[in-house]
């Protein structure tokens, strides 16, 4: 279109600055509240994938029961506890089950090297940990199976701990030691930093402040308590995801045979635990959504009232232009332009208050922020729409004028 049209159709509403911008307000909060809803939306769903992730969607994940006293007596009297032989009994049973990995928790009292020390937690992992775990190592290489095969005295560390133990870097191949065992570097994790503990009650594990060693290593040259699990946790790693469901109902039923009934272990299924976060993420949406959609209402309501108080007040331009030969569907275009000029400038400016309102959120709720470019576009295009909608009928009104009234009656 001509740039003349739109220029007047700004040049008309400049006239009235404060009821333009007041009308504004409603379009600007309306696509802010959208976007911004969006914007921490998108990023707490990645947020929830990349901590689901560190547990493994693939994953079925057992873990013991603490208990001490009369209890762990009364417990030990029909179960052993957690043990490898559950996770092997798993395997055989559960449907499409693929591999294990096993963990125990090492009670360490005192970790140090010539360099520093540290209070990181310990334990003795089996050799398909870090893939199942999705760890990924950053320098040297990860435990083997050979590793425990000849109870090697060797560890990986976490990041962090690299850092404390060897500050000045280049931990492979040095020595640290564990209570009374002397360890030998063999590889360091890269460092995996997820801002949470916990993701829906369920500990994550702070990777990057562990050290970790072969299980079999772990068992022969450590000291545990007699009645100890024999394993603190294990993950079943199955190959197809739509079967977790099925395996986790599989996997409970041999537990709770194994196990004689006794509640010793908490059985989690981390796709079911992302599920769970999305639904509630979706309340929040739809709730989030409601409100973003009353204030675009609103907004609508004002453009409609501003366009009918344009109606009474430029009547006798109305009437002059209908005198000179305007046809009323140029009316009706002439008043929907200043609503598309008035749409338009909200939706832009929304757009950036959307995105501070989003980065402050992030920054005082510590929550994670990230872009959708289809919903942006469509808060844009439903607030040019409800625009174009609430004005149509003050531009048809305007049209409907009769011009000899409008322009005696002015």
């Amino acid at each position: 279109m001509k740039a003349g049209p739109w220029r007047e159709a700004i040049e008309e509403l400049s006239r009235r600055k404060l009821r333009t911008l007041l009308t504004l307000l409603g379009m600007i909060f309306g696509v802010g509240a959208i976007v911004a809803m969006q914007g921490v939306g998108a990023g707490s769903r990645r947020e929830a994938l990349r901590l689901v992730e560190s547990l493994g969607l693939h994953n079925l994940i057992v873990e013991a029961h603490s208990a001490d006293g009369d209890a762990l007596k009364e417990a030990r009297a029909r179960s052993l506890g957690l043990t490898e032989a559950d996770a092997r009994a798993a395997l055989s049973v559960v449907p499409t089950a693929e591999r294990f990995a096993a963990e125990k928790r090492i009670k360490a009292w005192g970790v140090f090297s010539d360099q520093g020390t540290s209070q990181a937690q310990v334990s003795g992992i089996s050799p398909d940990y870090f893939e199942l775990a999705s760890l990924h190592v950053a320098q040297g290489r990860a435990l083997s199976a050979g590793d425990d095969a000849r109870l090697a005295a060797v560890a990986v560390l976490g990041a962090q701990v690299a850092h404390d133990l060897f500050p000045g870097g280049k931990p492979l191949g040095r020595l640290l030691k564990v209570n009374q065992v002397w360890l030998r570097v063999v590889g360091v994790l890269a460092d995996r930093d997820l801002d949470k503990d916990r993701f829906e009650g369920v500990a994550l594990g702070a990777d990057s402040d562990r050290i970790f060693v072969p299980l079999a290593s772990a068992r022969a040259r450590f000291r545990f308590q007699p009645m100890e699990d024999e394993i603190d946790r294990f993950l079943l790693r199955v190959a197809d995801p739509d079967r977790l469901g099925d395996g986790a109902q599989v996997l409970g039923q041999v537990l709770d045979q194994r196990h004689a009934g006794v509640d010793d272990y908490q059985l989690v299924v981390p796709q079911q635990l992302y599920r769970q976060n999305q639904q509630t993420q979706r309340i929040f949406s739809i709730v989030m959504g409601s409100i973003a959609g009353v204030s675009l209402l609103v907004g609508g309501i004002g453009i409609m009232n501003i366009m009918l108080a344009n109606v009474l007040e430029r009547r006798r331009e109305i009437g002059l232009l209908r005198a000179i030969g305007a046809r009323r569907q140029d009316i009706v275009v002439r008043f929907l332009r200043e609503a598309v000029v008035i749409c338009t400038a909200g939706a832009l400016i929304g757009l950036l208050f959307g995105a501070a309102l989003a980065y402050a959120i992030a920054l005082f709720a510590g929550w994670q922020v990230a872009w959708e470019p289809i919903g942006i576009l469509a808060s844009v295009v439903a607030c040019l729409a409800i625009g174009l909608v609430f004005s149509f009928y003050p531009a048809r009104q305007a049209a409907a004028l009769d011009p000899i009234a409008a322009i005696r009656d002015a």
